[in-house]
């Protein structure tokens, strides 16, 4: 599980987290929703280490990130899975190789070792045989899934997701949605997905926390989401003319 605990960021003048607090559970999709510049992609690229904060803890499985050396924080980091909005593979390279990128970087597996490792994930993802592709000749979907199995390679204990469903039709984004959720199950990952989409939420939320404006405003399922009295939350998730008939209904 991951745990934050009373976050505060400032970029300059601008205060983009303030007192953040969350447990997201292992085994579990949980969700941060909320609007664009809401803070969703900071707490995110905290998670990671691509931002420090201005004060608060940050743990993982109870270890505190900001508090052990560089070389272990680097350890970590391998513990973690990213997948990226726009799916960021090498244009350059193949499948392959996208996937591999992380076994050449951070361990000393041979390269068959390797080879049968990205062929698992490839077959995790229904992709198999599609090794020698270039990311030119995917689909949307298809590099999604490239990107998940890229994810998954070093067998993380923790899935960080920024907007997965990014550019995709409806059906795919239920397939890359399905997916996420099989693997947080499959692995006990603990699995936090950065999202707008509404059909995401209802279709895996199952811990949501709902930011506005640099806060947490509410926190809970998605069956508690649609029943919801908090005015903020529910402009954003009624926004639509699809879930404000769900509303009346």
């Amino acid at each position: 599980m991951i745990e934050i605990q009373n976050i505060e960021k400032h970029f300059g003048n601008n205060h983009v987290l303030k007192n953040v607090s969350f447990l997201f559970e292992r085994g579990k999709t949980n969700l941060i929703i909320g609007e664009s510049g809401s803070g969703k992609t900071t707490l995110i690229k905290i998670l990671i280490g691509l931002h420090k904060i201005d004060s608060g803890t940050v743990l993982f499985d109870g270890i505190d990130f900001n508090a052990i050396k560089t070389k272990e924080q680097r350890l970590l980091r391998q513990e973690i899975g990213m997948l990226f909005q726009g799916g960021a593979l090498y244009d350059y390279m193949s499948v392959e190789e996208n996937i591999m990128f992380p076994l050449n970087m951070f361990t000393k597996k041979t390269e068959i070792e390797k080879l049968e490792r990205v062929n698992f994930c490839l077959k995790r993802v229904k992709l198999e045989g599609k090794n020698k592709l270039m990311p030119s000749e995917l689909s949307g979907g298809m590099t999604k899934r490239v990107a998940i199995a890229r994810a998954i390679v070093m067998q993380p204990k923790y899935l960080l997701c920024d907007e997965p469903n990014s550019g995709l039709d409806p059906k795919t984004a239920i397939i890359i949605d399905n997916l996420i959720q099989e693997i947080t199950k499959e692995y006990n990952i603990t699995t936090i997905v950065n999202t707008h989409d509404m059909n995401s939420v209802m279709e895996i939320g199952e811990n949501i926390t709902f930011i506005n404006k640099g806060e947490i405003w509410w926190k809970g399922s998605k069956d508690e989401l649609l029943n919801s009295n908090n005015n903020e939350l529910n402009d954003f998730v009624f926004a639509s003319e699809l879930f404000k008939r769900l509303k009346k209904a």
